[in-house]
This record gives C-alpha cells, structure tokens and sequence, in this order.
C-alpha cells in the first residue's frame, strides 16, 4: 500500500468539491502544495501575560507589524481548513519566509479529520538582527496534501482536540 502526494489539479479539485481550504483561491495552488495567508490577529509572547493577543487589523504590506529577533508568537492562518479522512497534510514554512530569518516550529502535522479550524503556527524568529515583516493576506506556509492509501480506524475528528477553532490557539490541557 502506497500512498501520494497531491499536484496542483487534484489539490483544485478537493477546494472546488470538498472544501478543504476556504476561503479557496486557485492562485495559491502550487505544483505539490497549496500556500496559506497569515490571519488578522497574533498571540504574542509576554513575559507578564504569558500570551497577549494582537490585532494585525492596521497593518498592511506597506505598514506591516515588525516581528523583531528572538521573538516568539503564535498565529492563525486566514483561511480555514478540513480535512477529509482520506488525507493528511504537512505544514511547510514558505523559503522565502525561512530566508528572512523565520521558523516554524515543527509542530504541522494535519490528521485526517482535522476540520473546520484555521491552522495555528508556532513562528520564531530566528534572526539575530533583521525584523521580518508581517501582515495579514500574506502567504506565509504551505501544505503538502497525502492521500491515503486507507482511512484510518480512528479519524481525528472523533479524538482531536484542536478541531473548530477560529483564532490561535495556545496549548490545551
């Protein structure tokens, strides 16, 4: 049993008939992935508050939020994603965001059955001097889609735990 990575026309054929991605738009469909746009808020670390929520609504790629060296925080993609039981997904940060300093903790996995939430990423920068831009819209990881050669016995939307959230979400208990 095998399985296989999605190209382009199929990962359009899923958003167009499954709605795995939405809001969908096809311009995001890479060879083999399909990017994702940073959300309207941030949960950024505080020493005091532990995370403190942030509102990315005023900025914008001219007036973009300056995430600054060795900071950390968490944020939702724009759009929100489902995915069916016959599929699992990668979270890959984009290079272009990796070449400026950025990292995404390795913590993006998709079990199938995962729905109905935007995704949570975990980014540092790992700059020691270079502030790394940051506003909503903009593409920020991607995700390489796998069918599966079976169903798991177990989906994740029967067990998980981080399904059908709409903002960013810290660790749960």
């Amino acid at each position: 049993m095998t399985s296989t990575v999605l190209v382009d026309s199929m990962i359009r054929n899923r958003c167009e008939r499954q709605r795995l991605v939405t809001p969908y738009d096809p311009d995001l469909v890479n060879p083999a992935s399909i990017d994702l746009r940073l959300g309207d808020h941030l949960l950024l670390e505080s020493c005091e508050k532990g995370f403190v929520k942030y509102r990315l609504n005023s900025h914008s790629k001219e007036n973009p939020f300056l995430f600054k060296p060795g900071e950390f925080l968490l944020a939702p993609s724009l759009e929100t994603i489902n995915m069916p039981d016959d599929l699992a997904g990668e979270v890959i940060l984009k290079s272009s965001m990796a070449r400026q300093g950025m990292d995404h903790l390795k913590a993006g996995y998709l079990d199938p059955g995962w729905h109905g939430s935007k995704l949570t990423m975990e980014l540092k920068n790992v700059s020691q001097l270079q502030v790394i831009p940051l506003w909503p819209g903009m593409r920020i990881v991607q995700i390489k889609l796998t069918l599966l050669s079976v169903s798991p016995d177990v989906s994740y939307s029967q067990c998980g735990r981080y399904n059908n959230d709409q903002e960013a979400q810290v660790a749960k208990p």
